[in-house]
């Protein structure tokens, strides 16, 4: 099993677009994949039509088991979401109150880990959809994750976030035995505009080699998949969004050898 997350502590800069264009792209190559949605707001949950107000069986379920989790229920909380080999462990607005439980609970930063130890044999690939804020549950995403991806609009605010998600990274990478990988990447780009291609030349000045070589474009086909509820990969395959997630994806398998 394959374990990439993707996250950032900012909002809008098109985590749940990258989770699910890569996904798609990675099922459609014949993996088993899984998609681990630990936002509250539930967009990916949301993406696929599952309601992370109403339903019942979900992420949240995981944190309420206290000591050992029982290896029937990882794969009873996940739902196919009628792409091939596409599925989902979808997220629950309950989530938003594990950060009040976290500290009186203790051993929370695991949770995701071990969940995945109990799946390990059934997926080639899980990928995390992270929240935007630092906590329990983005903890739980870094400490599980063997490759971290990093979206960053190429836009100025966008850019000032990223330097709070790398001094996170620092503090956990110290935390752990082997540091997290990680690469970031512009998205939203958009080549016409002088304030995006500014921005990138900014993120290559600061962070060099840490920036993945080509960009994600602004693609309304990314947009209307996300409206029909489908993989974008299913929507059009040809469009630019699509291959520039194509692209990605083989970077991030030819990193992981």
């Amino acid at each position: 099993m394959h374990i990439w997350a993707v996250a950032n502590q900012k909002g809008g800069v098109g985590k749940t677009t990258t989770v699910v264009s890569l996904a798609g792209l990675l099922a459609d190559a014949g993996h088993r994949v899984l998609m681990v949605d630990l936002d509250p707001h539930g967009s990916l949950t949301s993406y696929f039509r599952f309601d992370p107000d109403s339903i019942e069986q979900s992420a949240y379920n995981l944190f309420q088991v206290s000591g050992k989790i029982p290896t029937d229920l990882p794969p009873s909380l996940i739902l196919e979401t009628g792409h091939p080999n596409l599925s989902l462990l979808p997220s629950s607005t309950a989530l938003a109150t594990l950060e009040r439980h976290a500290q009186a609970q203790g051993g929370m930063g695991l949770v995701i880990s071990k969940t995945l130890a109990i799946l390990w044999d059934d997926y080639d690939y899980v990928l995390i959809d992270s929240p935007p804020v630092l906590g329990v549950l983005m903890i739980n995403a870094l400490a599980a994750c063997q490759q971290l991806v990093i979206p960053v609009q190429t836009e100025f605010l966008a850019i000032k976030g990223l330097e709070r998600m790398v001094r996170t990274l620092t503090m956990i990478n110290r935390a752990r035995k082997r540091p997290v990988p990680f690469l970031i990447v512009p998205t939203l780009f958009d080549r016409r505009t002088q304030a995006s291609n500014k921005s990138l030349r900014s993120l290559k000045d600061t962070y060099e080699e840490l920036v993945w070589q080509s960009v994600i474009p602004v693609d309304t086909k990314l947009r209307d998949a996300s409206t029909a509820g489908i993989a974008p990969s299913a929507l059009d395959s040809s469009s630019r969004g699509i291959q520039a997630y194509e692209n990605l994806m083989n970077s991030l398998l030819d990193s992981a050898g």
